[in-house]
């Protein structure tokens, strides 16, 4: 019988070692794979995970990185590698998490994604909720905490939720069932927009002009909604063509990007939503824009929405209209950066770069005491 136990820095292959062990075939300790879980293999069968403590008394604390679209963190892996940071990432589609088990030490970045399900990775998000409760309930340093990941995936509280803070909302109707969608629909005696409770990346965002985009909607609600709610709201035409994207990072606002909304409600700038070369609108201007010096009045405002909200690394997008009155439409904690945008500036300001010193910052304060298991 014997432990095998795997280790090594994040990124490289892990050691081993064989440890004898009792009453099992083969147990295999493998924090580099998946932090938090022991593997107990025999000839035939692997029971995976079974809930353990898998990190060494000693091991040092590091930057978990929770998610589910490996290309969305390449980016910031680089910076962090750049730095010098350790970490590990957690790829969360499915999970068996026993509450009884310890998470390791460190500092825990949720980037798990609204529009996960669209990666057929549907319940990734469900799981990160649990995830996320049984770091909170052991102390853990978690960015983009519980609260935060409850507010991403419902449009519906988000509004209420920025309208407490005295943030402007178009107006918004929630509609639960098909239905209910198409009374509230008649109702409207204008083009409104009609999104899904739950999307991300602009998924199933739609703007409605006649009974024949309400019928198009209706007729596929069953998987136009994941929750089987809808909001139809307000159409806010935005100035020139163009809404902002405010980009807070650890409790600052860090930019803001002008996004060409001319090619449609998808707006995620990661380089990796892209095709081809950046679209480029009529009036020759970039899709995505870095606005160098932009402040608005309302930052105070959202910066205490985003507090209350646990949300430390968030994007939050509003349309000015023909006055300058901002807005507030969507909220997002899985942001992304467009790196010709910020390469327009000299590359002075970087998401990734800022996120990785962020978390650098946090990871710095996390104790970390070597324990001395010598005789006295």
């Amino acid at each position: 019988m014997v432990l095998l136990l795997l280790s090594g820095p994040p990124g490289t292959a892990p050691s081993c070692s064989l440890i004898p062990c009792e009453n099992a075939s083969l147990i295999v300790l493998c924090p580099a794979l998946q932090p938090g879980f022991l593997f107990a293999l025999n000839p035939t069968t692997m029971i995976s995970p079974i809930s353990t403590l898998t990190e060494s008394i000693d091991a040092k604390p590091v930057i978990h990185i929770l998610h589910e679209n490996s290309v969305w963190i390449e980016p910031l892996i680089a910076h962090l590698e750049l730095n010098g940071l350790p970490y590990r990432e957690w790829f969360i589609d499915g999970a068996e998490l026993d509450m009884s088990a310890l998470p390791p030490k460190g500092v825990f970045y949720n980037r798990m994604s609204a529009s996960s399900h669209t990666r057929d990775h549907r319940f990734a998000w469900e799981a990160t909720r649990g995830v996320m409760a049984w770091l909170e309930s052991h102390g853990r340093r978690v960015i983009n905490n519980r609260r935060a990941t409850a507010l991403e995936v419902s449009k519906v509280e988000q509004v209420i939720a920025l309208r407490d803070h005295g943030l402007t909302a178009p107006h918004t109707v929630a509609a639960t069932g098909v239905n209910s969608f198409r009374q509230a629909a008649a109702r409207w005696d204008r083009p409104f927009i009609v999104k899904p409770n739950r999307g991300g990346k602009g998924t199933g965002v739609t703007l409605v002009r006649n009974v024949r985009d309400v019928d198009a909607v209706a007729n596929t609600f069953g998987t136009y909604t994941l929750d089987g709610t809808v909001v139809l709201q307000e159409y806010v035409k935005p100035a020139e063509g163009r809404v902002l994207r405010l980009e807070f990072i650890g409790g600052r606002h860090y930019y803001t990007v002008s996004i060409d909304t001319e090619g449609g409600f998808d707006l995620c700038p990661s380089d990796a939503c892209q095709v081809g070369t950046a679209f480029c609108p009529a009036d020759g201007r970039a899709k995505f824009e870095v606005l160098e010096h932009h402040e608005t009045e309302e930052v105070e405002r959202c910066l205490a929405f985003l507090s209350d909200s646990g949300m430390e690394v968030a994007a939050m997008e509003a349309a000015p209209d023909a006055k300058g009155q901002l807005h507030f439409y969507d909220v997002n904690i899985n942001t992304n950066y467009n790196a010709e945008a910020e390469a327009r500036l000299g590359n002075a300001r970087q998401g990734m770069r800022a996120i990785a010193e962020f978390l650098g910052g946090e990871l710095a304060k996390v104790p970390f005491h070597r324990h001395n298991f010598a005789s006295s």
